[in-house]
């Protein structure tokens, strides 16, 4: 799998436990849970997580931790120092609370690490996204990976209040005030 990341295009070394998690989550017949890959970087869901955090901590293999877009980011603020990448999962297209929990992630919580949008992640929200704090991005199977970082010049302003401007409006303002001055003159 590909992933976007810094604007360009990498091979993707994690692997998202998104399939069969109810088996890991239960006992098998021994009455015991099924063994996790030691040596692999995964990112498993807050589910998985909160079962499983401290045997997800002593492998050798580095874990992140992906939130629904219905998670609250406050299930796993007392371990974002531990965890090197978060994901945020887009489950339908136009889902956009997941942008909500980024923008907590990085202003309230701190969260300086990486920061994933994964599910239907779609090249026409990369600029959207990247503006409330995902700085990765595990675009959907049926996307031109090439083509997909052309989504980050799809639009050059913002209205929206964001964590990289905390007023777009007076931006904009400010931007037209210039203008007419320069008519002005």
């Amino acid at each position: 799998m590909h992933l976007i990341k810094n604007r360009g295009i990498l091979h993707d070394g994690w692997l998202l436990i998104n399939r069969d998690i109810e088996r890991l989550l239960r006992p098998g017949e021994d009455g015991l849970l099924p063994d996790l890959p030691d040596k692999a970087d995964m990112i498993v869901p807050t589910a998985l997580w909160r079962l499983r955090r401290e045997e997800l901590l002593d492998r050798r293999g580095a874990t992140g931790v992906w939130l629904d877009s219905h998670e609250h980011p406050e299930v796993i603020a007392a371990d974002l120092h531990v965890l090197p990448v978060v994901a945020v999962n887009f489950a339908a297209v136009g889902d956009e609370r997941g942008c909500v929990t980024a923008r907590l992630l990085r202003e309230r919580y701190g969260y300086r690490h990486e920061l994933r949008a994964i599910g239907e992640v779609r090249p026409d929200r990369l600029h959207l996204l990247s503006r409330y704090g995902f700085d990765a991005f595990a675009m959907c199977a049926d996307q031109n990976r090439h083509e997909a970082p052309a989504g980050f010049e799809d639009y050059a302003n913002s209205y929206a209040t964001t964590i990289m401007r905390a007023s777009p409006a007076r931006h904009f303002g400010d931007a037209q005030a210039g203008s007419k001055e320069k008519a002005a003159a």
